[in-house]
């Protein structure tokens, strides 16, 4: 390809100027060197080069823009006006540079980064929001974000990078992926006080089949009371009342409009309130795991680690931070 190249004369020396202007770091970080500092020499000492080095680099920048950028004669070296548009560049340049540089420093480090979490369990928010809040204050320069994973599958969206870490229940044998153990949690039966079970020691499937059963509005397939206790009997409720917020399920519940099945967690605030009852499922109860899934190559990463801790800290399930 041909380049069209210029030649003009300026007061001071011949340049021939290609019509494209190239330009390195270094050559903002000389002439801003050069003019803080007053001098070549001293410039020179400053960015640890030779003089000639630096010379080499004015010379070079001045031959593509064919103007001078120093006005050379004068003492201390002042910019011309060509150098001083440069000078304007550099400044806004060069700390946008250093800025990106200690971004990437924090992430190799593992003081910065990304964290988009998915929630395939919808009541996980009761102890997931106090344990970010008191994450934040260690790990100010992450990135949080919370997606709900209930409208999309949220293990595929982790192994394609698209959240960081998945809060799950159910396990799987995922290439890439870890799954860390939380805590475990039971799945607790909660009606009414007034409800007929009040004087049940427990619960057991065959108990649902005329009842009203409240639920987060997910699939059954994500609810504890159907994977682990009426699927397996092919028991069906009387009802089923889907519900977005736990403060309503339990208003619901407390009104005696229906029955509601909700993780231990949950239910510790009303444990002691009149107005409810709580029972085990089955004569033995249900124990579950709460699982932290991530990809295989980022468990390490120090602000990962420092969630799964909090995670596991006992106050935060029990409401007690």
């Amino acid at each position: 390809m041909n380049k069209t190249v210029k030649q003009f004369h300026n007061f001071h020396q011949e340049y021939e100027v290609n019509d494209s202007l190239h330009f390195e770091l270094r050559h903002l970080r000389t002439l801003k060197a050069i003019h803080d500092t007053g001098g070549l020499a001293r410039a020179a000492d400053h960015l640890n080069i030779t003089q000639s080095a630096l010379s080499h680099h004015i010379r070079g920048l001045e031959d593509q823009i064919g103007m001078d950028l120093f006005i050379r004669r004068s003492k201390p070296m002042k910019l011309s006006p060509a150098g001083l548009r440069f000078l304007r560049a550099a400044e806004e340049i060069l700390p946008r540079v250093k800025a990106l540089q200690d971004e990437f420093t924090d992430l190799r480090s593992g003081r910065a980064g990304r964290l988009h979490i998915a929630i395939e369990c919808h009541a996980c928010f009761e102890w997931l929001f106090p344990m970010l809040k008191e994450f934040r204050k260690s790990w100010p320069d992450i990135d949080v974000d919370i997606r709900p994973g209930l409208a999309f599958n949220a293990l595929p969206a982790l192994q394609k990078e698209e959240v960081d870490l998945v809060v799950s229940s159910d396990p799987e044998d995922i290439s890439d992926v870890v799954f860390e153990k939380l805590f475990d949690y039971s799945p607790v039966f909660v009606a009414s006080a007034q409800h007929p079970f009040a004087s049940k020691a427990f619960v057991t499937a065959a108990d649902f089949r005329d009842q009203t059963l409240i639920t987060y509005p997910v699939e059954h397939s994500r609810l504890d009371v159907f994977s682990q206790l009426l699927n397996t009997a092919n028991i069906e409720p009387l009802a089923i009342r889907q519900v977005e917020l736990t403060a309503v399920i339990l208003f619901l519940v407390a009104s005696n409009r229906g029955v509601s099945v909700l993780p231990d967690w949950v239910v510790r605030e009303i444990r002691y309130n009149p107005d409810y009852v709580i029972k085990p499922l089955t004569s033995d109860g249900i124990i579950r795991t709460l699982y932290a899934a991530v990809r295989d190559v980022e468990i390490g990463r120090p602000y990962i680690q420092k969630l799964i801790e909090l995670a596991r800290t006992k106050e935060f399930v029990s409401g007690k931070v």
